[in-house]
């Protein structure tokens, strides 16, 4: 199965200079939410309210544009340029698991369609962040207990050879 594309919405809290998307956003939710989506593993996007779908290698300058700002039909017109951008880079068939909230979802909804989730949803700030530290805490065991298992199997496959 093909690794789901994970969108991540942007965030006002930025770094004063220009910087790698990814690392632009500075907010404790952003960072949880960059650590799970690390965690998984595939590619992901930040949904930005000024540049719309952006890669985090991009580099970018900070600013100050929201979508809580816009208008419902200016809403509706970045819905429309970052479908646009979703449909270039994504796969129609790819499963697309989105980090934001309302008004980054809505006006993407068409195009997302029924290959969206949405794991965060009707959850608050804070059990967001609860929900992000959890998630990444349970994949670092899983790394850690794959790890182990690798050093148990290459002990034993080696100690096994040595006796033959």
């Amino acid at each position: 199965m093909t690794r789901p594309v994970h969108l991540v919405a942007c965030v006002g809290q930025k770094l004063p200079q220009p910087a790698r998307a990814g690392h632009l956003y500075q907010s404790d939710w952003f960072r949880k939410a960059r650590a799970y989506v690390a965690a998984q593993g595939g590619r992901w996007f930040i949904l930005s309210a000024l540049h719309g779908l952006v890669p985090p290698s991009r580099l970018i300058e900070p600013y100050n544009v929201t979508l809580g700002d816009m208008t419902a039909a200016e809403r509706r017109a970045w819905g429309e340029r970052v479908s646009a951008q979703l449909a270039e880079q994504i796969g129609p068939r790819t499963p697309v698991v989105i980090l934001a909230g309302r008004l980054y979802r809505d006006p993407i909804a068409s195009w997302a369609g029924s290959r969206a989730t949405v794991p965060m949803e009707g959850l608050g700030i804070g059990q967001q962040k609860a929900w992000l530290a959890r998630q990444i805490s349970e994949a670092r065991e899983r790394e850690a207990s794959a790890a182990q298992l690798d050093l148990f199997r290459d002990v034993h496959w080696h100690g096994a050879r040595q006796e033959d």
